[in-house]
């Protein structure tokens, strides 16, 4: 199926366009996305962006269009067919997922509309789910747009990224003090993420972090900051790095690779 998938949407920018389309209008659509492998589809199309085979903004800009789609009709749904919904085995079976939904509609509106559209389960329930408790479109309607503008781009990323790394990899191959380089600045950010992050949350409570006063752990996030923008900027001085952006800008600003 993914043989024929690439073999047909790589004809044309007109059949490109119309296979995003409905991707994504299904993927946003109620109760059938949770149905699809959504993300399959979607990091195979961001691949063959990577490839140069599909131009970028062509679709992009087709996504996001399917994925607006998805959600206006979703809300229809929900709003129009409340209880013929309730009574689907499908919908059954997800009932525990809808209550968490439904509850953190009720506080977070906007907040869980816009997150929603990044996770697979909750993407097409919850359009439906905001039109079964007819939650007002002004409050639906600014989440949706940013979700529906981030949620392509965001699933494209991966397989733009995978095709590139392995395409440049292939044709220069990585120096290994570039790996080791690489893998000790990411080592350096997530330790620095993680103090920021039980600082802010976990201060008091945690016992980790009660050994180091608070003075001493805020120097220690600069610090780790600092080394971490300081190695970052170093391997931008790689030959692959360098590549790697040339390629990125190609696809990007000039639409193409070649």
């Amino acid at each position: 199926m993914e043989a024929w998938f690439k073999y047909f949407i790589t004809q044309s920018i007109s059949y490109a366009c119309i296979i995003i389309l409905i991707i994504t209008f299904l993927e946003s659509l109620a109760l059938v996305g949770l149905l699809l492998p959504g993300i399959v589809f979607m990091t195979t199309i961001g691949t063959m962006i990577g490839n140069g085979k599909l131009s970028f903004y062509p679709s992009w800009i087709t996504g996001i269009l399917g994925c607006l789609l998805g959600d206006y009709l979703s809300y229809y749904i929900g709003w129009k067919f409340k209880n013929w919904i309730y009574n689907i085995k499908l919908f059954q079976k997800n009932i525990t997922l809808f209550n968490k939904i439904k509850n953190t509609i009720h506080q977070y509106s906007m907040f869980t509309i816009l997150i929603g559209k990044f996770i697979g389960p909750t993407r097409p329930l919850i359009p439906m789910i905001a039109g079964m408790l007819k939650l007002p479109m002004k409050n639906f309607i600014p989440p949706s747009i940013i979700g529906c503008i981030l949620w392509p781009l965001i699933y494209f990323l991966p397989g733009i990224l995978t095709s590139i790394i392995i395409n440049t990899s292939s044709i220069y191959p990585i120096q290994n003090s570039f790996k080791w380089t690489l893998i000790i600045i990411l080592c350096i950010i997530w330790t620095g993420c993680w103090l920021l992050w039980k600082f802010w949350k976990n201060y008091k409570n945690s016992t980790i972090l009660k050994i180091i006063s608070k003075k001493n752990i805020i120097i220690l996030i600069i610090i780790n900051a600092l080394i971490g923008i300081v190695g970052f900027i170093y391997i931008q001085y790689y030959l692959i790095i360098m590549i790697f952006q040339k390629i990125i800008i190609h696809i990007f600003i000039i639409h193409k690779i070649y």
